[in-house]
């Protein structure tokens, strides 16, 4: 069976409806299987979004990507220091 991907915004309302369905006496090992997730998954999610609102998730991904971005920047950089150190260096 092949993974599910989900989106920062739906992550959220999927917690959001785990919540619901515990506060009306629900099992967690119940209310994670109604919305179709293992219950790893969803402490998993519980974790990193557990107090985000949907609009704050979706920024927090968009920041995670950028700052992702910019490492990888980063490190091209230090690599073509790197690079331009030892061709300077005159040791033949």
């Amino acid at each position: 069976m092949a993974a599910k991907r989900y989106t920062a915004e739906q992550i959220v309302n999927k917690l959001r409806e785990v919540k619901v369905l515990i506060s009306q006496g629900n099992s967690i090992a119940h209310a994670v299987k109604q919305i179709g997730v293992t219950e790893q998954t969803y402490y998993r999610w519980r974790k990193e979004y557990g107090g985000l609102k949907s609009d704050q998730a979706k920024r927090l991904k968009e920041l995670e990507k950028e700052n992702a971005r910019l490492k990888r920047l980063l490190a091209d950089a230090e690599l073509d220091k790197a690079i331009l150190r030892e061709a300077a260096n005159p040791n033949f």
